[in-house]
């Protein structure tokens, strides 16, 4: 099992997230040993889809305007259709994108998620999947869409849907097995 101590990861959703696409990879990087922060629109509880019903709720640890970005490793976009359509509209939530993108930090995003890195004019000559119907906005943005259960591009990592969790989370802990090793 990896051992991921000094990773700190920035999960950021809102209402409307594919409930497995944030409970499953906040677990896995919690069980690899990262810290993982949960920031959304509002401090209040957050409620995911399981199949196009309501599924679990979940209450963040920050809202988007209060965290501070310099302390995070990795960025983490859970998708679902409402949670990443919320997010774009979310000045703070593009400009989060934006950064980690900028800066070269990871930037793991699945399913419907990628729409935010669209919005953040981020995809140009990147490689990346998303989830069918939003394939034609990414490639519409720039990308190299291809669909495999897993893309990564440099410090970008996509997935489709949620049966490729399994190896999304792989390759976002192997990824930051890279980046909190010791030099």
């Amino acid at each position: 099992m990896a051992q991921l101590k000094n990773a700190r990861v920035l999960m950021i959703a809102t209402d409307g997230f594919e409930e497995s696409e944030l409970f499953d990879p906040r677990q896995a990087l919690l069980d690899a040993g990262a810290q993982v922060t949960l920031a959304s629109l509002k401090m209040a509880p957050i409620t995911g889809e399981k199949a196009g019903e309501k599924g679990k709720s979940i209450t963040p640890d920050a809202t988007v305007e209060q965290v501070d970005l310099e302390q995070f490793d990795a960025l983490l976009l859970p998708g679902g259709v409402g949670n990443p359509d919320k997010l774009r509209m979310n000045t703070r939530a593009v400009e989060i994108v934006r950064t980690f993108m900028d800066s070269n930090r990871v930037v793991a995003a699945i399913c419907h998620a990628p729409w935010l890195l669209a919005e953040a004019d981020v995809v140009a000559g990147r490689r990346l999947t998303g989830w069918p119907s939003i394939r034609t906005d990414l490639a519409n943005a720039g990308a190299d869409v291809v669909d495999e259960a897993v893309v990564q591009d440099g410090n970008l990592i996509t997935s489709r849907k949620p049966d490729d969790i399994p190896a999304f989370n792989q390759a976002v802990i192997a990824a930051l097995e890279d980046v909190t090793a010791p030099a």
